[in-house]
């Protein structure tokens, strides 16, 4: 499924993993902890290449349940099957030894927990992954997806984060991008799915408000999206030149800047700020699992685990409220 990568002599096993034949996953630096590591005594979950079958997880489920799933409500009895895109960190990436990690496994991990269930990471396509929900080979999606009106036409969302969008430059900013007129003509890089792909395409919410339409708009060149079934795969085009900027969401880009100085930088233009959402589908049978769910990050929130977690991973500036978490399929 993926492989590291060794370019310009540099390892990039540490930060990239590329779509190809191999089972193997690739190891993604650990991140410097800035706070306390949540208290959750929940181990790392293992994760399997999309479209394989997860391993059993390892993680004890909590002996008093915070809240209980109905019978039928997933996928096996006594687990709860989260499907995410690794890698994204640090919300999701894979440690030295193949494990999935990040904020958003940890949160994955500690809802589990609080169901009385045992957390398992499936590592899914971005751009397929509400259909993965859908087809039932997972029963939750925490995968840093905004909350748009198109996604809760498929799914119910529970914010649980929020987020910038950033633009990711190699070292010195050669192209100079640091306004929003700065990407006219040039070759933009993001996910496929994503809403980064949308905002410079002027598609789905952000239909009408597109970034490369505002350009010819101004009577300068469009913006060329070029967009990647990776975020890993966009990053690698930006570091041997085939696109110009990577636009991905805040913590995302901060940390790829931070963990690689000497390759990449911030271009210091970030637009707005967006919920994110856990997916659970929207469907009566699937009710209680959804509620449950959120009784669970609710929970976290309101005893400080939840930050606890954000501050590990350098994520705690988009800390939401408990408040927040309650307003099911909440769009900014």
């Amino acid at each position: 499924m993926s492989r590291s990568l060794r370019l310009l002599g540099l390892s990039l096993g540490a930060i990239l993993v590329v779509g190809a034949c191999s089972a193997a996953a690739t190891a993604t630096p650990t991140p410097a902890p800035t706070g306390t590591p949540a208290a959750t005594g929940t181990p790392a979950a293992t994760a399997t290449p999309a479209g394989s079958t997860a391993p059993t997880a390892t993680p004890a489920a909590s002996a008093t349940p915070i809240a209980t799933v109905p019978d039928g409500q997933t996928i096996f009895a006594g687990k709860l099957v989260i499907c995410s895109d690794i890698p994204y960190p640090p919300q999701e990436f894979f440690d030295a030894q193949g494990n999935p990690v990040g904020s958003d496994i940890e949160i994955g991990q500690t809802i589990a927990q609080r169901l009385g269930l045992t957390p398992e990471v499936q590592n899914s396509v971005f751009d397929t992954i509400i259909a993965a929900l859908q087809g039932g080979k997972c029963d939750i999606i925490i995968s840093a997806q905004n909350i748009t009106s198109d996604r809760i036409k498929q799914v119910d969302m529970i914010p649980y984060f929020q987020a910038g969008q950033s633009f990711v430059v190699a070292a010195g900013n050669p192209e100079g991008i640091k306004v929003q007129d700065d990407l006219c003509g040039k070759n933009i890089g993001a996910e496929t799915g994503t809403t980064e792909v949308d905002y410079l395409n002027g598609t789905g919410d952000y239909k009408g408000q597109g970034l490369s339409a505002a350009c010819v708009a101004k009577g300068k060149a469009k913006i060329t999206v070029t967009s990647f079934a990776k975020d890993s795969d966009a990053l690698l085009a930006l570091q041997t030149n085939k696109v110009d900027a990577y636009f991905a969401d805040s913590p995302v880009a901060g940390y790829y800047t931070v963990q690689h100085s000497d390759l990449f930088a911030l271009s210091g233009l970030t637009l707005g700020v967006a919920l994110e959402g856990i997916s659970v589908a929207n469907d009566d049978g699937h009710a209680g699992l959804r509620n449950a769910v959120q009784q669970a990050l609710v929970s976290m929130i309101n005893d400080g685990t939840y930050l606890q977690i954000l501050k590990k991973y350098g994520d705690d500036a988009g800390a939401v409220t408990a408040a927040d978490a309650m307003q099911m399929n909440k769009t900014q």
